[in-house]
């Protein structure tokens, strides 16, 4: 007989980011994104200094939009 295991399966649907950023806390400070931005991007194969151009060229709105377009995959980003 096989030993009872616990197997948790979930659906990809429940699958969670790995990283979580709070815009309303220090992690939410403009240089603290485009660090982040930075790192991502060199770790992805990307090029950092055209994303980190798109994100100076507006707002922080912008900045928040261009961090979702590139990253959004791999963050989740909560007000």
């Amino acid at each position: 007989m096989y030993p009872k295991l616990s197997i948790m399966i979930k659906k990809k649907s429940e699958q969670e980011c790995p990283v979580i950023i709070d815009l309303t806390g220090p992690e939410g400070n403009a240089h603290v994104l485009m660090g982040y931005a930075h790192s991502f991007s060199k770790q992805l194969g990307l090029d950092s200094d055209k994303i980190l151009k798109e994100m100076r060229s507006g707002d922080y709105e912008n900045l928040v939009n261009v961090m979702e377009k590139y990253f959004g995959s791999l963050i989740t980003m909560y007000r």
